[in-house]
């Protein structure tokens, strides 16, 4: 089904384009087809194999925040019990905007992430919408809302801010990932940057929102893996799903660092570059 070597090629790749704003999915894709490996990415396995690391990737976000989720959860335990979400309690209103911008891509990924993933799987359709990703990277930062940054505030106290709808927008926004070349963190982080948000808190609200998401959507067809036709992926699942979650610690970590003083820009330009190259490549073939 998939090599050793392959998993760790694309564990790695997958750690790191799943929260860098590029596209995972997208490069898992294309990859194959460019190296020339006999992987049909609509087959079963190969999607198994995806969740694999994808549940890898869940895990180490959830580590990175854990002190954060556990007072977002506390803050939401308080609200319950006070029957009201005050703006005041800034982890309480964070994790119900959470919830609310969770809410559109897990309905649309549970209607439409197949069919989606069947139409558009193809290295080509990929590349394209790879470009279009470094379109939607750089218009975010063109057009945003400048976010006036007060520095005696913490992050979570300037997330609430948002208003319930502005959540949802954001939510709605991070579903166009379930096309191939569209990068979930990236829609993410300019759906946030449209509302208002500065690059340090788009990441990190992207990072907070991507968790429940990606690690449900693994949950859910994990057991797959297990499934008598897959005993021989396990192997390589794991091995690839070691990989994804050492790339995706070291990408969250520099991430988070890098929006304190960064923009987007850089991947908007890397999608449009790397976008173009792979289509005249496949073009070629």
């Amino acid at each position: 089904m998939i090599t050793y070597f392959q998993a760790i090629i694309l564990g790695l790749l997958q750690g790191v384009s799943e929260l860098f704003p590029v596209s995972s999915l997208g490069h898992s894709v294309i990859l194959p087809k460019l190296v020339g490996w006999n992987i049909n990415q609509n087959d079963p396995f190969f999607l198994t194999f995806l969740v694999a690391t994808h549940l890898a990737t869940a895990l180490v976000l959830l580590g990175f925040y854990w002190k954060d989720w556990v007072n977002i959860v506390k803050g939401m335990g308080r609200s319950l019990v006070a029957r009201e979400i005050s703006n005041k309690d800034a982890q309480a209103k964070l994790g119900w905007l959470l919830v609310v911008g969770t809410i559109p891509a897990g309905i649309l990924g549970l209607l439409f992430q197949d069919s989606l993933r069947e139409i558009f799987a193809s290295a080509r359709s990929a590349a394209f919408f790879l470009i279009l990703n470094g379109f939607l990277l750089y218009g975010a930062e063109l057009l945003r809302r400048r976010a006036v940054k007060a520095q005696a505030e913490a992050s979570d106290a300037r997330i609430a801010k948002l208003s319930w709808w502005q959540a949802f927008a954001v939510g709605a926004v991070q579903a166009i990932a379930l096309i191939p070349g569209f990068s979930r963190s990236g829609a993410a982080m300019s759906g946030s940057l449209l509302v208002g948000l500065s690059n340090e808190d788009a990441a990190r609200f992207a990072f907070l929102l991507a968790t429940p998401i990606i690690g449900a959507a693994a949950l859910l067809k994990l057991p797959d893996l297990f499934l008598p036709e897959n005993a021989g992926l396990v192997g390589p699942a794991v091995v690839g799903a070691l990989c994804s979650g050492v790339t995706a610690y070291f990408s969250v970590k520099f991430l988070t660092r890098f929006f304190e003083t960064n923009r987007l820009t850089p991947f908007a330009v890397y999608c449009g570059v790397a976008g173009i190259v792979y289509s005249l490549i496949l073009l070629a073939r």
